[in-house]
């Protein structure tokens, strides 16, 4: 049976075969056409003999070859070929033209050849031309003949290889194959969970893969079945890629990575074509993961929009992705990974049970992370004893595991370009303040009065703010231009995973103190609040239209999170449409005249505040704590802060630590 199928084995087909084949036709239609028959080859005195016979009607003379060829007056017959020169070949074995009307011989040097034409030219047997040629024509000839022909092939290799690009390499026949690259077991920047910091949650879900992969015998001999495929679902930067690599490194197993984007191609079927030979190659490595990063470039939803007749590629891709998913064994050892940050465009086949059936959050980390992502990303950060990890990780809520290593490397660069041996704590709050706001622009040319207006509109944000409970603390406020704004506040929000209506309010109420501020003390409004108005409002009608918090609508939530638009109509009706704008404006009234009775509260210390951060244009805590004496209400990053500074006093206020600049904070633009 072995004999019988190695006998009816076909051999592989290359390319390299088509190559050969074309310039072996092209040879033979150079010398198959040339002009006229070749020159026959004799020795000198069979030369020496036809020219005095008077046949010859001019010569060219070779001087590199000391060569002398001779075109005829007439033409040899076969049998005087024959007589001079005997059978003649050419170079590729084929019998020599019967007729020739050219002969060629070696000449002892031209010189003496100059000798030989005065005797010819004296008795008059030769009365034609001799031209002299310093080189042999046969390269000029291959050249003209073969150059534009070479230059056809080259052009056409070329072509050929930026289309193989585009199909993973090897040519346009393989343009079908998988983009996929190959991390082996073996790889030496194998990454294991070591490298993944935080993420505590993410890696207990997904511990179970591993252990399948290190011991599938465990799970099999009791009938378990271990998920075909695990969607990492997370905000941008949290380490949905690094999880997926350091999976494979834990397993020890051939890991192939792949985005998302690589299954489309401009060629109709290249996609399902690149899906069925990246599962082969899992086949083939397998125990093994394949990683699709950022699936929903193939994954999204299908049926929403129209073709138009058309063939949509992305929906064969994705029809083939299904099959491929759901046509391999359960027990195959292929596992199958993917991220993105949208999980509710993707189609609702592809997260059924037997595909994508678990979906692992990938959250921004939490305070505890944080710290662990900063250890991380500071292993190779030359630091010095003022970095506290805790105050930096307690000042950057909101950070992902990027905007973290962005920090850090941030630091290191304001550090290098300071000249400084090491990186120090105000080199990381220098970077989370120009990482976040931007970079200050003191030379932006501001007119006096628009700082004061600036000033009285800041002092009105930390006034509100600091006599509300719910407020976010203040930590420092500038009216020094950072980015696109022309003044900005820092508060350090608290971690909460549920917001109170009255947290909402206060946060309007805090927003719409600076336009309360300026309408108060300079009796006019500008431009500047525009962002504090948009927030406000945003809150508002989330308040009306999602919370349930309407005292008119209450407990109705026009919120859609199964991902399916309302499409062009509104879910309610004109009249709800009014009653919804209707609440929307009484909050914001509301809270406008909450904020003005506060400010009228609090006059005094708001001119105050505003005149002090008009001089010195950075005002922090401790001087809102001077004029307003001790907040109030403290939130528990407030007290954490507390303890730190008890037990690491600051200097002064000029040194005070600014935190980050929160996404809620205040900026003039």
């Amino acid at each position: 049976m072995a004999d019988k199928n190695n006998t009816h084995k076909k051999p592989k087909f290359n390319i390299f075969w088509m190559y050969a084949l074309i310039a072996i036709f092209l040879l033979t239609m150079f010398w198959m056409n040339q002009d006229g028959p070749s020159a026959v080859e004799t020795n000198w005195t069979k030369f020496e003999s036809i020219v005095q016979q008077g046949r010859v009607q001019n010569i060219t003379i070779y001087r590199a070859k000391n060569k002398a060829e001779a075109l005829l007056k007439d033409t040899l017959s076969a049998q005087e070929i024959t007589a001079i020169a005997g059978k003649q070949e050419t170079s590729f074995g084929m019998a020599a033209p019967v007729t020739a009307n050219r002969i060629a011989s070696q000449i002892p040097s031209a010189d003496k050849f100059e000798d030989s034409v005065k005797a010819w030219r004296a008795d008059g047997t030769f009365t034609g031309e001799v031209e002299y040629v310093e080189g042999s024509n046969d390269f000029s000839m291959i050249l003209y003949t073969f150059g534009p022909i070479l230059l056809l092939v080259a052009l056409w290799f070329f072509l050929l290889r930026r289309m193989g690009g585009a199909g993973g390499g090897g040519g346009i026949f393989n343009v079908g194959k998988s983009k996929a690259r190959l991390f082996d077991k073996d790889n030496a920047n194998k990454v294991t969970f070591r490298d993944v910091a935080g993420l505590a949650e993410a890696k207990v879900e997904i511990a179970e893969i591993v252990d399948f992969l290190k011991n599938p015998k465990h799970y099999t001999q009791l009938g378990g079945k271990i998920p075909k495929g695990a969607l990492l679902v997370g905000p941008p930067g949290t380490g949905k890629t690094l999880l997926a690599k350091a999976v494979a490194g834990e397993a020890d197993v051939p890991f192939f990575s792949m985005s998302g984007s690589d299954f489309v191609e401009m060629f109709v079927g290249v996609g399902a074509s690149r899906v069925r030979d990246l599962f082969q190659q899992a086949k083939e490595k397998a125990p093994c993961i394949v990683f699709i990063d950022e699936i929903d470039a193939v994954g999204r939803a299908r049926g929403n929009k129209a073709n138009l007749g058309g063939n949509d590629e992305r929906e064969n891709t994705l029809n083939q992705l299904l099959t491929e998913m759901d046509g391999f064994g359960s027990n195959s050892g292929v596992i199958i990974l993917a991220a993105t940050n949208r999980a509710d465009i993707l189609d609702k086949a592809l997260l059924r049970a037997g595909r994508f059936d678990r979906q692992i959050y990938v959250e921004l980390p939490e305070l505890s992370d944080r710290k662990e992502i900063f250890q991380v990303h500071l292993r190779n950060v030359k630091i010095d004893g003022s970095v506290d990890l805790d105050l930096l990780s307690r000042q950057t809520p909101g950070f992902s595991g990027a905007d973290i290593a962005n920090v850090c490397n941030e630091a290191a660069l304001i550090a290098a370009r300071h000249k400084k041996q090491a990186v120090q704590r105000q080199d990381f709050m220098d970077a989370i303040d120009r990482i976040v706001g931007g970079l200050e622009k003191r030379s932006k040319v501001i007119t006096e009065e628009e700082r004061h207006s600036i000033a009285v509109h800041e002092a009105g944000h930390a006034t509100v703010s600091w006599h509300l409970k719910y407020a976010d603390p203040l930590i420092k406020v500038t009216i020094v231009p950072r980015g696109k704004a022309l003044g900005a506040a820092w508060y350090l929000p608290e971690e909460r995973q549920i917001e109170p209506k009255e947290a909402l309010l206060d946060k309007i109420c805090s927003l719409m103190a600076g336009r309360v501020a300026e309408d108060m003390f300079l009796g006019i409004i500008d431009t500047g609040a525009l962002n504090d108005l948009e927030r406000a409002t945003k809150i508002a009608y989330a308040m009306v239209t999602y919370y349930g918090m309407s005292d008119k609508m209450p407990n109705i939530s026009y919120y859609d999170t199964s991902g399916d638009a309302y499409g062009i109509t509104k879910p309610y009706s004109e009249d709800r449409a009014q009653t919804i704008d209707e609440e929307v404006q009484e909050i914001i009234n509301s809270q406008y005249q909450r904020a003005r009775q506060i400010l009228t509260q609090y006059e005094a210390g708001h001119h105050e505040l505003a005149d002090l951060l008009q001089q010195r244009e950075v005002i922090y805590t401790e001087d809102a704590e001077r004029i307003f004496g001790p907040r109030q209400w403290k939130s528990r990053t407030e007290e954490i802060i507390s303890d730190e500074d008890n037990r690491q006093p600051q200097p002064g206020n000029t040194t005070v630590t600014p935190p980050p600049f929160d996404p809620q904070n205040d900026n003039q633009n």
